[in-house]
C-alpha cells in the first residue's frame, strides 16, 4: 500500500540525520524528561530548540510543549478569560476549539475565512479584549488564510491574533516575518508533521511567551517533551532551514501540482459526498493498493464526506500518477 494518509509532509520522520539525533538523546538522556519543565523536566536541546523555532519564526521567543494539542489549550486559556471575546474561524481545528471552551471567554463564531464577518464582529466587541483564533491551513479542505488581510483586520481593532501553523509548509501560506503587519501574534505550530517529530510550540513576543511559561496549565502540569523527540525536531528544523529543506519544499509542491495544479497547500480534499460513497471510494483504491482516508462526519459536515489527500515530498512521479490514474477510472477527479 503506498500511503497518502499520514502529515509527514517532508518526509523527515524517517531522515538518516533526524534518526541519528534522537537516538544521541536517548543515549544521553534516557527515554523520558522526567518531569515539569518548571521542575527537572528541562534539557539543554529544549534551549536550543525553542531559540531556532523563535528564529525560524521571526519572533522573540518560544515555548515548546508535550503535543501541538496541548500548544492551543496553553495559548487561549492563558489570553482568554472572562473579561475577553474570543472569534473563531467556523472551521478550526479541534484543539482551538477546546481552547476556546476551556478558556472561559465568550467566544464568537465568524463564517469560515469572512474577513467582513470577522471585521463586523470584532467591531461589535470593541469594548472588550479581543482575541481571534484561526488555523492558517485549515486541516480537511487544505485552504488558506489571506494572512495579510487578516493581520490588518485584527491590527485595526487591536485583537491579538493566535495563529495555528500546524499543516503550513509552503512558506508563501505564512511568511516568516509578522512584524511588518501591524497585529500582536502568537504563532501556534506542531512539531508532528513537517518536522517528523512530536510536540507543539507557541512562538511570539516575549512578554507572553514568557506569561505562557508561568501561566498555562498544559505547560506546567505536563511532563516536558522527550529528549529524543525534541532533538529529532531540531534536527528536522535544521533541515528545513537548509538547502535541502528548500529542495524538499519545491519536490512537494511539483506534486500538489501534478495532482491539483495550484492548490494552497499539501491537503487535498476530494468531496464525495455522503458517507457510503467516501467509503467506497476509499475500499476501491485500497484494492488499487493506494491509502486514503475517507473523512466523515462528525469531522466535517454531513453531506461533505470526502476523500482526505495528504502529498509528502517523498511519493515519486510514479506514485503520484498511480493516484491521478485510479482517480480517473474512479471518476473523482
Amino acid at each position: 500500500m503506498v500511503s497518502f494518509a499520514s502529515n509527514d509532509y517532508l518526509g523527515l520522520s524517517c531522515h538518516p540525520q533526524v534518526i541519528a539525533a534522537a537516538r544521541r538523546a536517548l543515549d544521553q538522556w534516557g527515554t523520558g524528561a522526567t518531569a515539569s519543565r518548571l521542575v527537572v523536566g528541562h534539557r539543554p536541546c529544549h534551549d536550543d530548540l525553542e531559540h531556532e523555532l523563535a528564529a525560524w519564526k521571526g519572533c522573540d521567543a518560544a515555548v515548546v510543549l508535550p503535543t501541538g494539542y496541548a500548544a492551543n489549550l496553553a495559548v487561549l486559556g492563558v489570553v482568554g478569560g472572562p473579561d475577553t471575546v474570543i472569534l473563531s474561524d467556523e472551521l478550526n481545528h479541534a484543539s482551538l476549539i477546546d481552547g476556546c471552551r476551556l478558556s472561559r471567554s465568550e467566544v464568537t463564531v465568524y463564517r469560515h475565512s469572512d474577513l467582513d464577518d470577522l471585521d463586523s464582529l470584532l467591531a461589535r466587541h470593541r469594548d472588550r479584549r479581543l482575541v481571534v483564533a484561526t488555523d492558517s491551513v485549515f486541516s480537511m479542505d487544505g485552504d488558506v488564510v489571506d494572512l495579510p488581510a487578516l493581520a490588518a483586520v485584527c491590527s485595526s481593532h487591536d485583537a491579538l491574533l493566535v495563529l495555528d501553523e500546524a499543516h503550513t509548509v509552503f512558506e508563501t501560506d505564512t511568511p516568516v516575518d509578522l512584524s511588518d503587519m501591524g497585529a500582536e501574534v502568537l504563532r501556534v505550530g506542531t512539531l508532528s508533521k513537517t518536522l517528523g517529530s512530536l510536540g507543539g510550540y507557541v512562538a511570539g513576543p516575549q512578554n507572553l511567551v514568557d506569561l505562557i511559561i508561568n501561566r498555562a496549565r498544559p505547560f506546567i502540569f505536563s511532563t516536558g517533551s522527550t529528549p529524543a523527540d525534541t532533538a529529532a525536531a531540531l534536527a528536522a528544523l535544521r533541515i528545513v532551514r537548509s538547502p535541502e529543506g528548500v529542495a524538499l519544499v519545491d519536490r512537494l509542491r511539483a506534486l500538489v501540482d501534478r495532482l491539483a495544479p495550484g492548490h494552497p497547500s499539501p491537503i487535498v480534499p476530494i468531496i464525495v459526498g455522503g458517507e457510503a460513497e467516501a467509503l467506497d471510494a476509499a475500499a476501491a483504491l485500497a484494492e488499487r493498493g493506494l491509502l486514503v482516508p475517507a473523512i466523515r462526519p462528525p469531522t466535517v459536515a454531513p453531506g461533505t464526506s470526502r476523500l482526505r489527500v495528504t502529498l509528502s515530498a517523498v511519493h515519486s512521479d510514479d506514485e503520484v500518477d498511480r493516484l491521478c490514474v485510479a482517480l480517473d477510472e474512479l471518476g473523482l477527479r
